[in-house]
């Protein structure tokens, strides 16, 4: 899945270890996330929107879906 979490994390000033403890998962995870390196867990993608208060459709997004 295609996101902008780094840009979005950036714009709220927000370290990647601020993120995690905000949204409640590790660091490694938001790493995970913003490399895009495997798919993410609706859970997951729930804390960060609560953490960040940013719709999930403004920070994961996929081209293929129409």
């Amino acid at each position: 899945m295609n996101n902008r979490l780094k840009e979005i994390r950036k714009e709220l000033n927000l370290t990647q270890q601020e993120l995690a403890d905000k949204a409640n998962i590790s660091r490694a995870t938001i790493i995970s996330i913003e490399n895009q390196e495997s798919p993410v867990k609706s859970d997951t993608i729930a804390n960060i929107v609560k953490a960040t208060g940013v719709p999930a459709n403004r920070i994961f997004f996929d081209f293929d879906v129409v």
